[in-house]
């Protein structure tokens, strides 16, 4: 259990890895922030936690909005004061596969959801991490972003996760000297949604890790890209 009274906002949480995410820190004495865009779905994640024992409350955010993205900073700011963990788990793939069909639509919806609001959350919440001398930011990648084992097809999502990566070693070296971590985590291939039922991996599984790299004591890496709590190449 954790000593502090720690504050973690965890979005995409209304279902799949973030739901597990959001079930675990809450276990570990977190008051989890389940942010969703689907509302009822977010509410059923809030509302489990509670009946498990933890503490939670949902917000309706949705991550491509600028808009909602300050609202939650307003929220945050005038129920908690500050803000210890962010888990950057909401995310999106819309591609179907050949890398020639991949249109810029879809690239571009893909940027605003897994980049552009995983780099506005930080930007909001980093100054206050930094105020503190205390923050732990998540961001969750995928093996499919990582330059040194690049494959085919799927360029919107590979790109996006590529950009994730470079987002946390930008923002891990921001933070350099202070008691802030800043890692990507690759939770493997995951039975979820977006994974698809042959996938290999339990939805507890793949959130072990990324519930590990948001509890990481202050003698912990910063800057580094993890799966199954092991340094692993960009």
């Amino acid at each position: 259990m954790l000593e502090n009274n720690l504050i973690a906002l965890v979005t995409g949480a209304n279902r799949g890895i973030g739901k597990q995410i959001a079930m675990d820190l809450a276990d570990a004495g977190a008051f989890v922030i389940v942010a969703a865009r689907n509302e009822e779905e977010g509410v059923a994640t809030k509302d489990l936690i509670l009946k498990r024992g933890g503490r939670a409350e949902h917000f309706p955010l949705d991550v491509s909005k600028e808009k909602s993205l300050l609202e939650l900073k307003d929220y945050i700011d005038g129920s908690h004061g500050k803000l210890d963990i962010l888990v950057n788990n909401a995310g999106i793939f819309l591609d179907t596969g050949e890398f020639v069909n991949t249109t810029l639509e879809e690239l571009n919806a893909t940027l605003q959801t897994n980049v552009a609001g995983p780099l506005r959350l930080i930007q909001l919440f980093l100054p206050g991490m930094i105020q503190n001398n205390y923050g732990r930011i998540v961001n969750v990648s995928s093996g499919m972003g990582q330059l040194s084992d690049m494959g085919s097809g799927y360029p919107a999502y590979r790109i996006s996760k590529t950009a994730i990566n470079a987002i946390t070693k930008i923002a891990a070296q921001e933070t350099s000297g202070k008691n802030i971590k800043v890692n990507s985590v690759c939770p493997g291939w995951v039975k979820t949604d977006m994974g698809g039922p042959n996938a290999s991996r339990s939805i507890e599984k793949g959130a072990e890790t990324i519930v590990w790299a948001a509890l990481l004591p202050d003698n912990a890496p910063s800057g580094k890209f993890f799966r199954d709590k092991k340094e692993i190449d960009w």
